[in-house]
């Protein structure tokens, strides 16, 4: 059925399409909620029509799932590493062949330009193979003990793990979670986020298509009570969440009880440094794709933007040039750089960001409010101009707030459009298209403010001195810091948060020993000593 829904998106535009088929995947096929009540209506965010309904599983069906997994686990696990190999490069191999099918539905069902999607398709597709790739080399090691006697480890799959799913990235997140739990061995059951439900079972039937046993990864959807249901299942021997800060507290204390693993993947308020030696047109390129790629919904997003005070005015002025001249509108359409928010409460909120930061003295430099796109179709879907803040507290050369703004595009004056460090719009996460724009003057300064943060999960910095850029990046209590670049995330790099951003790590290498446990076997080739 699922195949219907593909072959039908050439010939989609937005607003035409209506999803009428189940969205859970569990015993190698899609399978009907038990009851259609609770059911949340799923929104197009471009058009603001509703695209289908999401029914959450309840205890039954959640069990039934995992059941399935369980068995697919037994036949799983014992296969040889090359031969899981084999099955996940055939299903990358169908992923490719449907990347624009599938990246077609994400932006109906998500709101990100095709673009990005065509991008994160193919993201996508290189994580399962490169975790193919990785299946075949799992292994242990061999240990000389004294007296002939040796040991050895091995290298075994979990079981069962759980991956619960964000919004902005629906089928990416969902390969970047699947592949490595594969890879070793395991099953996963896989819960996305209610408001973009509909690609995850897309890879449900690729894996299966694939050749994986029925079971293997399962697809069950739901809010938070399907998650609890998840995280508390006996069953389970792992839960790798994506999401908010305060939902993944709430995972860690449910698989605590009994001890699950779990994997957080979790918010961030980024920092990225601009010092007056850089390149000023890959910064400022830089500061654009930390800010606005999916429309600011992006967790490793730069959203506090440091720049030295001596390049202050050149940056802003053409930043917000920029940032004014990206086209917002149809997901669809190819020359579209930005589209909708996911929801209208997320459109909300962003919005009340702006607001806010308005209320505590910044000034909006560009941008910050509700779009309507001239194309009838798009007028309820949950656009917002991307925005740019700064602040318009300090006066230059004595004149007056108002003078200020009527000198808007004068160099002088742009010169103290910036933020403060205790704005609401610089210490919390907007997840939205809103960029903050600070001032600094020192290294050692810009250091501390950078890194005073509850959150650490990306930074960045732009310099041509390659000793300061190093000695940046050791200072950043960030996973990640990009140098002369942002947002560059290849499936080979590790991901992941310090501090409340979350801990363990997705993708490279490393992530299969967050996917698989060591077991020690020790070998005695002669008679025992005992001491009794």
């Amino acid at each position: 059925m699922a195949q219907s829904t593909l072959d039908s998106m050439p010939g989609a535009s937005t607003g035409t399409v209506v999803i009428t088929e189940p969205l859970n995947f569990w015993g190698g096929k899609r399978v009907k909620p038990r009851e259609e009540k609770n059911a949340e209506p799923v929104f197009e965010p471009a058009t603001g029509r509703v695209l289908c309904q999401m029914v959450p599983c309840g205890a039954e069906e959640v069990d039934e799932a995992i059941q399935s997994a369980y068995a697919a686990y037994q036949k799983w696990s014992k296969m040889a590493g090359m031969e899981r190999a084999r099955v996940m490069l055939e299903a990358a191999r169908i992923i490719r062949e449907r990347r624009e099918k599938i990246a077609k539905l994400e932006v109906i069902n998500n709101g990100k330009t095709i673009t990005e999607a065509l991008g994160n398709i193919d993201f996508s597709w290189k994580s399962i193979e490169y975790y193919a790739g990785l299946a075949g080399t799992l292994a242990g090691q061999h240990i000389q003990l004294p007296g002939g006697a040796f040991a050895y480890s091995r290298r075994e799959p979990l079981g069962v793990c759980v991956g619960i799913g964000a919004w902005n990235f629906p089928f990416l997140i969902t390969t970047l979670k699947s592949a490595p739990a594969l890879a070793c061995g395991n099953a996963m059951v896989y819960k996305p986020s209610p408001m973009a439900p509909v690609t995850a079972v897309i890879l449900a039937e690729i894996y299966k298509e694939a050749g994986v046993p029925d079971g293997l990864f399962c697809v069950v959807q739901g809010g938070a009570e399907t998650g609890s249901l998840l995280c508390h299942h006996p069953k389970v021997a792992k839960v790798s969440f994506t999401g908010s800060v305060p939902t993944g507290k709430k995972v860690m204390e449910m698989s605590a009880k009994s001890v699950k693993q779990v994997t957080l993947e979790l918010g961030g308020k980024s920092p990225l440094i601009i010092f007056k030696d850089c390149e000023l047109e890959n910064a400022v390129k830089g500061a654009l794709m930390a800010n606005f790629l999916t429309q600011g919904q992006v967790c490793c997003n730069g959203t506090r933007v440091f720049v030295q005070r001596e390049i202050m005015p050149q940056f802003l002025e053409e930043v917000v040039k920029r940032t004014k001249a990206i086209p917002v509108g149809d997901p669809l359409l190819g020359s579209t750089r930005m589209g909708p928010l996911i929801s209208k409460p997320q459109l909300e909120k962003v919005l009340g960001f702006v607001s806010q930061a308005k209320k505590e003295g910044a000034r909006v430099l560009c941008g910050g409010d509700p779009f309507v796109p001239s194309d009838p179709k798009l007028k309820g879907g949950y656009f917002m101009s991307p925005c740019v803040l700064g602040t318009s507290n300090t006066l230059v050369n004595g004149g007056t707030a108002h003078a200020q703004s009527a000198l808007f595009f004068n160099t002088q004056s742009l010169s103290t459009d910036n933020c403060r460090d205790d704005m609401t719009c610089v210490k919390e996460e907007i997840f939205g298209p809103v960029m903050s724009v600070l001032p600094f003057d020192t290294e050692e300064e810009v250091i501390q403010r950078a890194n005073n943060t509850t959150f650490g999960l990306a930074s960045g910095v732009f310099t041509r001195d390659i000793s300061r850029a190093h000695r940046v990046a050791a200072s950043m209590e960030a996973g990640t810091c990009f140098i002369n670049n942002y947002n560059i995330n290849p499936i080979e790099l590790p991901f992941g948060g310090y501090k409340m951003s979350g801990f363990g790590r997705e993708n490279g290498q490393v992530t299969i020993e967050y996917y698989s446990q060591l077991k020690t076997v020790v070998v005695e080739m002669g008679d025992v000593e005992s001491l009794f």
